[in-house]
């Protein structure tokens, strides 16, 4: 049975998300507190957290970067009353999976958790480590080294580089990266990709210019080579 966290702190919005998915064949768990819910979700597996952004004690952003930065990978949908581009954006880049805004329908809602779910059953043995070049990395650590020399990469940065990894010379679209890597948000588009990839390139590559591992190919997208 799929195992669900919520981590929301409004009483009326979490009886309705209790309500609402009820019927899903869920086993919930819940946090009001922040601090409380990251602890949780650092001791306990689950296969879904939902994610509000304002909680006391410890903000969503904060809990979400933190499980990251930990290594725990487990699909994020996050939901905010906040409605700026910005707040979309800086929950995805820290590793966010989804995101919502206050108010949202139930049904829409169910749709993007059981498309995070299917995700999550169709990617087999994610990368730990690899080894490329003069590239070293770490996913669980999020942590790069070129040649000595350690490299700072986002969380998103770091999803991107491990999706290419385990999709070694396939080519993959700039539309498949947005379904698999930003979800259903409407803010990233194709341009979002490519300013992406130029900034991992201009991390991995010794010639940015001319790249060796994550290679343009000509109206199909992109692909990466070892």
């Amino acid at each position: 049975m799929t195992k669900l966290f919520i981590i929301e702190d409004d009483p009326a919005i979490l009886r309705g998300l209790q309500d609402g998915l009820s019927e899903e064949r869920m086993t919930i768990q819940t946090a009001a507190d922040g601090e409380k819910g990251f602890r949780l979700a650092l001791r306990e597996q689950f296969d879904l957290i939902i994610l509000d952004l304002m909680l006391p004690s410890k903000n969503g952003i904060d809990i979400c970067r933190d499980l990251r930065n930990k290594g725990i990978h487990t699909p994020i949908l996050m939901l905010t009353s906040k409605k700026h581009e910005a707040d979309k954006v800086l929950g995805l880049e820290i590793g966010a999976d989804d995101y919502m805004t206050k108010p949202f329908g139930m049904r829409e809602l169910i749709a993007r958790i059981h498309a995070l779910l299917r995700r999550k059953k169709n990617v087999q043995r994610p990368a730990q480590t690899a080894a490329f070049g003069d590239i070293s990395v770490d996913f669980v650590k999020q942590e790069l080294v070129k040649g000595k020399r350690p490299v700072k990469l986002s969380a998103k940065e770091f999803k991107l580089l491990r999706y290419f990894i385990e999709h070694d010379g396939d080519v993959i679209s700039r539309d498949q990266l947005l379904d698999e890597l930003w979800g259903y948000d409407i803010t990233p588009t194709t341009r979002t990709v490519d300013n992406y990839i130029l900034s991992l390139r201009k991390k991995i590559e010794k010639d940015p210019g001319r790249p060796r591992h994550l290679i343009t190919v000509h109206t199909a997208g992109y692909k990466f080579l070892k």
